[in-house]
C-alpha cells in the first residue's frame, strides 16, 4: 500500500509541475494543435517515424544519422516541423539518441509515462502531440536535464 501511494505522489507531483508551467505568464503563446487521422498520419510519415511518434515506439540506440549532427541549426519535428531544440543544446550523452540539455520554450509538453512500472516523463511535440523521449535528470550544466530524443522523430535544418 505505501508503494502505491508513493507512486501516486510522484505521478500527483509531475501533473502538478505539467499544470505550473503551463501557467507561467512568461511561456510563449499557446501553439495550435495539428490533428490528423491516423490514416493521414501514415501518409504523412515514413513508418518508423509513424511509430515512435504517433504509437510510442523507441527506436534501437546508435541507429540515428542525428547522433553525429554538430552543424549549427535546428532540430525540428518530424511529424510538423515545430522547432523543438537548437543545434547549441545538443550534446553527446553516451545513450545512443540524440541528447539536449534544454528545448525552445513552448515546444514540448510532458506526460508521466508508468511503462516501465516506475515513473518517467515522457515528452512530445506541443503541436502535433508526436512522441519525442523521455527527460531525466542526469544531463549536463546548466540545466542537468537530459532530453534523449529518438532521432526518427526529428528532422535537423542547417542554419
Amino acid at each position: 500500500m505505501k508503494r502505491r501511494h508513493f507512486v501516486t505522489t510522484l505521478a500527483g507531483l509531475f501533473a502538478f509541475h505539467r499544470v505550473a508551467a503551463a501557467a507561467d505568464p512568461q511561456s510563449p503563446a499557446k501553439i495550435e494543435k495539428l490533428k490528423l487521422s491516423d490514416a493521414e498520419w501514415q501518409k504523412r510519415l515514413p513508418p518508423e517515424s509513424y511509430a515512435v511518434l504517433r504509437h510510442e515506439a523507441t527506436e534501437r540506440a546508435g541507429t540515428s544519422p542525428l547522433n553525429g549532427e554538430k552543424r549549427k541549426g535546428t532540430f525540428v519535428c518530424a511529424g510538423c516541423d515545430l522547432p523543438l531544440f537548437k543545434s547549441d543544446t545538443k550534446y553527446e550523452s553516451g545513450t545512443g539518441w540524440p541528447s539536449f540539455y534544454s528545448f525552445i520554450p513552448g515546444a514540448l509538453e510532458t506526460k508521466t509515462d508508468f511503462k516501465l512500472i516506475l515513473p518517467r516523463t515522457e515528452y512530445h511535440c506541443a503541436r502535433c502531440e508526436g512522441h519525442q523521449g523521455h527527460v531525466f535528470d542526469d544531463g549536463p550544466k546548466p540545466t542537468g536535464k537530459r532530453y534523449c530524443n529518438n532521432g526518427v522523430a526529428l528532422k535537423f535544418i542547417p542554419a
